[in-house]
């Protein structure tokens, strides 16, 4: 199945993202995460109309995007998994967050709208171990008193590449679940215990719509611009919750970026009545000195361009964009630490 959405994501990617420029343009590479595709495919477009530069985006995972940028083979990473400091300075890379939004379970259950059913942290962490095998189990109607659950099997679905999405959504499930963290634990790529697997959210996304009782997780932008059936979540707080743009607020408002090193930031499981429980930062990665200082130089201007003219953009896909004072922040960390050959910032 074709998404309408990315119908039109993949139109622009091919009208903006592509990997030739005129001669007087500069091309910007990056590959990464799928997790922020759809907002970096728009913010492309609008780009390229306005200064003729093109942005080639490889919406391969966060692991993928990780190693590249390792390798030098792109302008800049994109991961949702962030680095620590003391893999950044092995590497040479600097950090920073560029948007934020939310991961959801997603469902495809007969007779169940997006919404009309409610799961817990340990429940979702049963269903993706195993242990909860049909829609009708006694946990999920616990929660779910009054909805008509079929006796349906359930299908798990989860990514199959190495995933920043999968990172934070395994992260989530470790501190939910003393059962997830000793048999499964955290990473851009775990041992499923049990599912399928697909490629990117554009492939957990398809792979949910086409199986009947199936149970995946992507990004928001995903479930809602394709019309998904989501889950509502109890959250730290014990309140049930909806993935919503106040929701994501919510929990990334205890973000305290000043003091997180290297902007190492995890944002799932966080306090607050109105927070949604798996929030989650993407970040852009770039070497502390490139070895193509201009195209450098473009990106570093191209996302400084997403922050100053993109929130409008990224709100209408349902991504929450930075706070002024963790912008103000973010382009300290430019000026301060990456330079040229020549030891001089590449940030005018």
């Amino acid at each position: 199945m074709i998404f309408k959405f990315l119908r039109t994501a993949l139109t622009a990617a091919a009208m903006t993202l592509a990997a030739g420029a005129a001669a007087d343009a500069t091309t910007i590479t990056g590959a990464g995460a799928t997790f922020p595709f759809p907002i970096y495919a728009k913010w492309a477009q609008a780009y390229k109309a306005e200064t003729g530069n093109d942005l080639n985006y490889q919406s391969i995972g966060s692991g993928g995007g990780i190693k590249q940028i390792k390798a030098r083979t792109v302008t800049f990473g994109a991961t949702d998994a962030p680095l620590n400091a003391t893999e950044l300075n092995d590497s040479g890379l600097v950090q920073w967050p560029q948007v934020i939004g939310g991961i959801v379970p997603v469902i495809n259950v007969e007779g169940i709208k997006p919404g009309e059913i409610v799961l817990d942290g340990p429940t979702l962490a049963k269903i993706f171990l195993g242990g909860i095998k049909t829609w009708d189990d006694p946990a999920i109607k616990k929660l779910n008193p009054g909805v008509k659950l079929p006796s349906a099997a359930i299908a798990v679905v989860h990514r199959s590449d190495g995933s920043g999405t999968t990172f934070n959504f395994t992260n989530y499930l470790a501190k939910v679940s003393p059962d997830w963290k000793s048999a499964v634990g955290e990473n851009t790529a775990v041992e499923w215990p049990v599912g399928i697997g697909a490629k990117g959210n554009e492939g957990v996304a398809n792979n949910v719509v086409q199986t009947q009782g199936s149970i995946g997780y992507v990004e928001y932008a995903y479930a809602k611009q394709n019309n998904l059936t989501f889950t509502k979540l109890i959250n730290a707080a014990g309140k049930s919750v909806a993935p919503t743009i106040p929701a994501f607020q919510a929990a990334a408002a205890n973000a305290d970026w000043a003091h997180a090193p290297s902007f190492y930031q995890i944002l799932t499981n966080q306090p607050g009545a109105a927070s949604w429980p798996i929030t989650a930062a993407t970040f852009i990665l770039i070497p502390k000195q490139p070895s193509d200082p201009a195209a450098a130089a473009e990106a570093l201007k191209f996302f400084g361009w997403a922050f100053a003219k993109g929130a409008k953009a990224a709100e209408e896909l349902d991504y929450i964009p930075l706070p002024d004072a963790v912008v103000t922040l973010v382009k300290k960390t430019w000026a301060a630490d990456i330079k040229g050959a020549d030891g001089k910032s590449l940030v005018n």
